[in-house]
């Protein structure tokens, strides 16, 4: 066994592993298996690889050495446009009109993703056409004209390539990370569990945005009330709320947002508590999976929803017009009324 100090040194790491699975005509033959090494006793190893668990006698190993993480698969576009509707559906604008398969939304200028076009999916008209309708809609409205669009996605370089840019401007973040998380794991991905699902008001109270932020126009108010299943969840730390959330099921996916947690409590588990409430809440009304959006720049969020067990399924952004192509607009712009501090775009 003239491999086993090099097993022992890659145990628990991702390796390449060449080992004999026979003869032909009097010559050995060599197969690899690559994926993480674990121990199975005196006489084996196993590679746990993308297509299964690979059981290999210790004495047939001829060589192995560790490489590199394996690099994460891309969501399918088809994937990335069912979450992208799922998470509008959760988060539903005043007005929301198809365009194809987009969406053109708006909600009286409160927070990006209820005031622009889902583009995901064929618009069912020419690119140039689809974004004119986009600038239409939005002067109706008296908005700006802006779409939501994974990055890199075919609809996001048809757009770009038709002269709209990065909305740098936009102050809650012009790109933003989209997690998600296993519901139906133990503990929900690591999320810590409670005792039982505890009931979520389906109206916010008067403490509840106290903690959050807002209401700051009915806008907002009808916005976060929503459609469907809608839950609102505080924590209370010796009877005084010290953390919001908000939480919304759409088929089979919690929808969270707005996580705020009272400044002289942060740091002593509040978010924790409250993501498991949430989880423990939407896991009993039948969702599987947990999504979310963050900021691609709040990095502290992103290491929280990591450490929670959460991982990014893809990431959008917002364009607008660019300077060549931005003509007059025919209303007034409302900015957004995101709160500064809030995490989510």
């Amino acid at each position: 066994m003239a491999h086993e100090e090099q097993i022992r040194a890659a145990t628990g790491e991702r390796v390449a592993l060449r080992f004999r699975i026979g003869e032909r005509e009097g010559r050995p033959l060599f197969t690899d298996a690559v994926g993480t090494l674990s121990d199975d006793g005196p006489d084996a190893v196993v590679v746990e690889t993308r297509k299964g668990r690979v059981r290999v006698p210790r004495e047939t190993v001829v060589a192995l050495r560790v490489v590199p993480p394996a690099p994460a698969r891309r969501a399918s576009w088809s994937a990335v446009a069912r979450l992208e509707n799922l998470c509008a559906d959760a988060w539903p604008a005043l007005v929301d009109e198809p365009l194809g398969a987009w969406r053109l939304r708006a909600a009286e200028g409160f927070s990006a993703r209820a005031n622009s076009a889902l583009a995901v999916g064929d618009p069912g008209v020419p690119i140039d056409a689809a974004l004119e309708r986009v600038r239409a809609f939005a002067a109706t409205h008296g908005i700006g004209p802006r779409l939501q669009t994974p990055i890199g996605s075919p609809w996001s370089r048809s757009a770009e390539r038709a002269g709209w840019v990065l909305d740098r401007e936009h102050r809650a973040g012009s790109e933003v990370a989209v997690l998600v998380t296993d519901l139906t794991a133990p503990n929900g991905g690591d999320i810590p569990e409670r005792e039982t699902a505890p009931g979520f008001p389906a109206t916010p109270s008067a403490e509840w945005w106290a903690i959050a932020g807002g209401p700051e126009s009915e806008a907002e108010r009808r916005v976060l009330a929503g459609a469907g299943t809608v839950g609102f969840g505080i924590e209370r730390r010796d009877g005084t709320p010290v953390g919001a959330i908000r939480a919304a099921v759409a088929e089979d996916h919690l929808y969270l947002s707005r996580l705020a947690t009272a400044p002289a409590a942060r740091r002593t588990g509040v978010a924790t508590a409250l993501t498991a409430e949430a989880t423990a809440w939407g896991r009993a009304r039948g969702a599987r999976w947990g999504v979310l959006q963050v900021a691609v720049d709040n990095e502290p969020a992103l290491a929280f929803y990591r450490r929670e067990g959460w991982l990014e399924h893809h990431r959008y952004h917002y364009l607008i017009p660019g300077p060549e192509n931005d003509g007059p607009r025919r209303g007034p712009v409302p900015p957004t009324t995101c709160p500064p501090a809030w995490p989510h775009a």
